[in-house]
């Protein structure tokens, strides 16, 4: 069965059916700019666009979203307009593509396709899944079950939020070697495993294209592993929970 898998960044909202039964791509992932301002109406007309470049896939669609999400509603806006606190993501969804939709949050998605079908496939127990970007998204699961919302990256270190520490963007910002940076994902790494004790995490965002640069300086009772399904891991993981709507 294909359905359709959205995700929603900063600068563009990328789409792509995927056979959920595997995981797989079923096209070529197609991208739409991000409207400025990102409203709720705006980014609505941007679904409506994307539903009518994919004509031959029905059935749901996933929407992974950077916001907390509970019963479909958005309800924080860190990262995007203000306006979607409290907006029914789901029915906004719903209503522009003409079926039914399922509304979670970004990191959840992405989470949710590893566990699934890529690095966390097969993995009993605790996994914790975390992306180092602008700043620092989680996912935690146990057993496959996905405990939505985790926000993981504002815990704090040191005085300070774990994602002003060790985010991908502060390690840019701040020029820090590796081998640094690394003993700060290192305090992330070691605070998540005192609170849950996970089997494995699972590292991802853009800067895992550098893991043979940082990721033997990792440490960890727990496994460490890359994330395997790259930026296409929030499509597939929005495709995966429409298919369990």
């Amino acid at each position: 069965m294909r359905l359709l898998g959205i995700d929603t960044g900063g600068s563009s909202l990328k789409a792509a059916p995927v056979d959920v039964t595997s995981g797989v791509l079923a096209a070529d992932v197609v991208s739409f700019p991000t409207p400025a301002p990102a409203t709720p109406a705006a980014i609505a007309g941007v679904v409506k666009q994307i539903g009518a470049a994919f004509p031959d896939v029905s059935g749901n669609v996933g929407f992974a979203f950077p916001s907390v999400v509970t019963g479909g509603i958005a309800r924080t806006a860190a990262n995007v307009d203000k306006a979607w606190i409290g907006t029914d993501g789901a029915r906004l969804v719903r209503e522009a593509m003409g079926r039914p939709a399922a509304f979670l949050n970004d990191a959840d998605a992405a989470g949710l396709a590893e566990v699934r079908v890529g690095a966390g496939r097969g993995q009993d127990g605790t996994v914790i899944m975390l992306t180092f970007g602008t700043g620092i998204g989680s996912a935690i699961f146990h057993d496959g079950h996905l405990v939505p919302n985790t926000e993981f990256g504002h815990m704090e270190i040191r005085g300070m939020e774990a994602e002003h520490r060790a985010s991908a963007r502060v390690r840019a910002l701040e020029q820090l070697s590796w081998q640094v940076w690394s003993e700060r994902v290192n305090e992330v790494l070691a605070r998540m495993h005192a609170l849950f004790w996970p089997e494995l995490f699972i590292l991802g965002g853009g800067v895992v294209e550098n893991w043979a640069s940082f990721g033997p300086l990792l440490e960890s009772p727990a496994r460490i592993v890359p994330a395997e399904l790259g930026n296409t891991a929030g499509i597939v993981g929005a495709a995966l929970a429409a298919s369990e709507l």
